[in-house]
């Protein structure tokens, strides 16, 4: 009986883990700047477009939206753990793209990234995405990161990573 006891309230305790962030105030110490390049490429940074905007409101962290020439890239800093911080592939299905899974791609440190296509009328994508903290850890799936970090075995901040790249016909 007391193992089922047991059993329930660490069911409840790992339900409850989510619901523990702090809502209505939104910090970002500690932030340490945006990167000035990416993959060697300069970024320049672009306006956030509204769905960001509205999103950056109650981020745990900061969002910004950059270009190296020919690449979207988004960027955004996490420094807790948080259901905000959600899958690029979600995003992209709110602003109305079907989106196509793809097989992990490997960077040239390595790292796999997840990948999707992401289809609205004629326009075509190729988007990338990837998670990491500063001690080498990466992840591809926002849920895994969430775990991990909600229950301590990776220490923030954190950085997730969306490359949009248009698909040639």
């Amino acid at each position: 009986m007391r193992a089922l006891i047991f059993f329930f309230g660490a069911c409840l305790a790992a339900a409850l883990v989510p619901l523990r962030e702090p809502g209505a105030q939104v910090r970002a110490e500690g932030f340490p700047g945006w990167p000035d390049s990416f993959e060697g490429r300069a970024l320049h940074e672009e306006p956030l477009i509204p769905y960001e905007q509205r999103a950056a409101r109650s981020f745990p962290g900061r969002i910004g939206r950059f270009t190296d020439g020919n690449r979207q890239i988004i960027l955004r800093w996490v420094n807790r753990p948080s259901r905000s911080l959600h899958p690029a592939d979600v995003c992209f299905r709110g602003l109305g793209y079907r989106v196509v899974p793809g097989s992990l791609e490997r960077d040239a440190a390595g790292a796999l990234w997840s990948a999707f296509s992401a289809i609205r009328g004629q326009e075509r994508l190729a988007v990338k995405t990837l998670i990491h903290d500063n001690h080498g850890r990466t992840w591809q799936d926002v849920s895994a990161w969430f775990w991990d970090a909600a229950l301590g075995r990776s220490s923030g901040p954190w950085w997730a990573l969306t490359v949009v790249d248009r698909l040639k016909e």
